[in-house]
């Protein structure tokens, strides 16, 4: 059975990082080990959250593991929420790769245009060099466009520009690079992905619904983090995270009684289980 370690935050109430990366890898029959850098009683779109850091706790964390020999098929971060944090991430990744496992990194810090609360530049420089450590990152435009310090052009923009950003991201160092929230249609919206060791482009699309949700982009990352440790190629993998997201979405639509801070994966997760037995048969 494949092990993988998540890092990131867990907002105790919110479908998002951990309350949705431990379930959606494990529907995915991948063993999914934690390490929570900060525990939040809800996520950062409700007002008055309670916030505990935990990063103390990272490397003794490690250490125990180490000394239990521990290993794990694939690392894979999300938020991470100071400088600190990235210098410790970086040294686990350092203690825990291997020559067959992934290190799977979404650099999440922006969206819209603009740097999350609390981020800096100097921020982003940090996060472009531990990218650079990665098998595969799957940075949104805003946080592309922030790591490779060019300018954020929202909707403007053609397939070349998109495939430029793509290459000058696998330049930070990255085997393979991802691109969320790519859109050359109105009613359309997937990714686009580069791989720099055969040079090729790949990308996919799905509907564009008329709705957005806090957490998405989690949940695209851990059912791509899932489908990968089930010996599916990137663009097998990038496939069934699309459509499991888009999934996911038009199951909250669907529900009246739907929670306005999240979307209903769980709701989803039988067709992201079948879409795997299918990848598995073929």
């Amino acid at each position: 059975m494949k092990r993988i370690v998540t890092i990131q935050d867990i907002s105790c109430v919110g479908k998002c990082s951990l309350t949705v990366a431990l379930p959606i890898i494990s529907a995915c029959g991948v063993e999914t080990a934690v390490i929570p850098t900060a525990v939040l009683s809800t996520h950062t779109a409700f007002q008055g959250f309670t916030f505990r850091d935990l990063t103390s706790e990272i490397m003794p964390i490690s250490a125990h593991w180490k000394k239990e020999n521990l290993g794990f098929d694939a690392i894979y971060t999300g938020y991470l929420g100071s400088f600190e944090q990235l210098e410790i991430v970086s040294r686990f990744m350092d203690e825990f790769k291997t020559e067959d496992n992934l290190i799977i990194i979404d650099p999440v810090m922006a969206d819209n245009g603009t740097l999350y609360p609390g981020f800096t530049l100097e921020f982003v420089s940090e996060m472009a060099k531990l990218c650079g450590k990665a098998d595969v990152i799957v940075p949104n435009l805003t946080e592309a466009a922030y790591m490779l310090g060019v300018p954020y052009v929202g909707d403007g923009y053609d397939e070349a520009y998109i495939k430029e950003l793509l290459v000058s991201l696998s330049q930070l160092g990255a085997k393979q690079v991802v691109l969320t929230g790519v859109s050359f249609e109105s009613d359309q919206l997937g990714v686009m992905a580069y791989d720099g060791e055969t040079k090729s482009f790949f990308f996919y699309f799905n509907e564009k619904l008329p709705a957005s949700f806090h957490g998405t982009g989690d949940i695209f990352a851990s059912a791509m983090t899932g489908a990968l440790m089930n010996q599916c190629t990137l663009q097998q993998a990038l496939k069934i995270a699309v459509d499991y997201t888009v999934e996911s979405i038009r199951k909250t639509m669907d529900d009246p009684k739907h929670h306005w801070y999240g979307v209903n994966f769980e709701r989803a997760i039988p067709m992201l289980v079948e879409r795997l037995n299918c990848s598995r048969s073929h």
